[in-house]
């Protein structure tokens, strides 16, 4: 396998869902550089350097890679940097998984869904036109979604009941929205699941399939997803239904590295798309393609920001997920409004063997504040699952979701609780 020891590799973005990319980098020896303009961001304190630079700022981005004679760069897990990315690539003549033309249909939601209608795959339905015909806007038919078409995590959404509380849910849209873009969309009370791929030198694998729980406990924000099961029930239909169209799609594009996630809602038998992303995500499914597959995902993408390209050879491969062998699972444990006191219940996240990994966002004195409900921006921690048997890995599922809370400063329980 070839060496990255002593290359440099700049990530892009901080949060805290970045860490196990920098970490996984500096074990295959990289010296890792990271940027945010947060000078507080929680995954600095785990590179090798890091500075304030914006990830939108392409000019000082550039001076940066210059003087610092970085050999690669990677994108996190924020959507908002991917075209960054790209630009900073292109500039520099650096290895880079995505094309112009894939950032704009994966990071504008109205794009992706005019690909998709180019493949006969189904989308949401959506309500735009008649919301601009006055006279046509009793045919809306309430709920309805109203999302920016650029933004992600749950930022800007609403559901909307009446025409009122649709303009209203517009109006927050565009402001999450840096074209001030936006859909009016059905409202999908259904089955969700999620479907992710891995690209290596144009070979197209299925890594992931999983059905998704959201909370149904916040009103007419976003349903925030409360974990993840593995592999999805419905991974047979995907396959008979949506999957050589999917093919088609990806070659089209001509995609020939990365990740890619894309989550759909599953109704009277049709799979809806959206929400695609050409990255890494926050819920890692990195993490269960690892344990029961056999790569990591980070690691080819460090690879391929340092060497441009991947020899298939070097990494093992299995489809264990879809062959009934193993099972997963992902745990969010969600938090209200509230500054945190005491967290109970840590211990058994040690003694659960099942666990292979749990990712904690807050700590004792942190804040979760009204800003942050109804997006990802709340997910106190995610746990992940892995086992042979299905009921064991339910069982203990059930054990940590009883016994994991966390408590504000007047000893109120701040966790959501997982009925939806």
């Amino acid at each position: 396998m070839d060496s990255l020891v002593g290359k440099k590799l700049l990530v892009l973005g901080a949060n805290v869902e970045t860490i196990p990319l920098i970490v996984t980098a500096k074990k295959l020896g990289v010296f890792v550089y990271v940027t945010d303009f947060n000078p507080n961001a929680p995954a600095k304190k785990y590179a090798d350097k890091s500075f304030d630079v914006d990830g939108l700022n392409i000019h000082g981005l550039v001076e940066l890679c210059k003087i610092e004679k970085i050999d690669g760069v990677i994108v996190g897990v924020a959507d908002r940097l991917i075209h960054s990315y790209y630009e900073l690539c292109s500039i520099l003549n650096l290895p880079c998984y995505a094309s112009k033309e894939q950032c704009d249909y994966f990071t504008n939601k109205s794009k992706f869904n005019e690909l998709c209608y180019k493949f006969d795959i189904n989308t949401i339905p959506n309500f735009n036109n008649e919301f601009l015909d006055i006279k046509a806007r009793k045919s809306i038919k309430y709920p309805v979604f109203v999302k920016p078409t650029d933004a992600n995590s749950g930022k800007g959404i609403s559901i909307c009941y009446n025409e009122k509380e649709l303009i209203g849910g517009i109006k927050k849209a565009k402001i999450f929205s840096k074209t001030k873009g936006y859909l009016i969309e059905k409202f999908m009370h259904c089955d969700n699941m999620l479907i992710n791929y891995t690209f290596i030198n144009g070979k197209i694998l299925v890594s992931a399939t999983a059905d998704t729980a959201t909370t149904s406990e916040q009103g007419n924000l976003s349903r925030v997803c409360l974990g993840n099961s593995y592999p999805s029930k419905f991974t047979s239909l995907y396959f008979e239904q949506l999957h050589d169209k999917m093919v088609l799609m990806f070659k089209y594009l001509g995609i020939k590295n990365g990740v890619f996630m894309i989550s759909a809602f599953v109704e009277n038998g049709n799979i809806f798309l959206y929400d695609p992303g050409f990255r890494l995500q926050g819920e890692a499914p990195d993490i269960v393609i690892k344990e029961i597959c056999g790569y990591d995902q980070k690691e080819l993408l460090v690879y391929f920001s340092l060497i441009r390209s991947i020899n298939f050879t070097q990494f093992k491969f299995s489809d264990q997920m879809f062959k009934g062998k193993k099972f997963a699972a992902s745990i969010w444990i969600l938090l209200k409004i509230g500054k945190i006191s005491r967290i109970t219940g840590l211990e058994i996240l040690d003694q659960n063997n099942c666990v292979v990994k749990c990712n904690i966002r807050f700590n004792v004195g942190d804040i979760v504040s009204e800003e942050m409900i109804g997006t990802e921006s709340q997910v106190f921690a995610r746990i992940y699952l892995v086992s042979d048997d299905l009921n064991i890995l339910n069982n203990k599922s059930n054990l940590i979701k009883n016994a994991l809370k966390v408590f504000d400063i007047n000893n109120t329980e701040m966790s959501l609780n997982f009925n939806n």
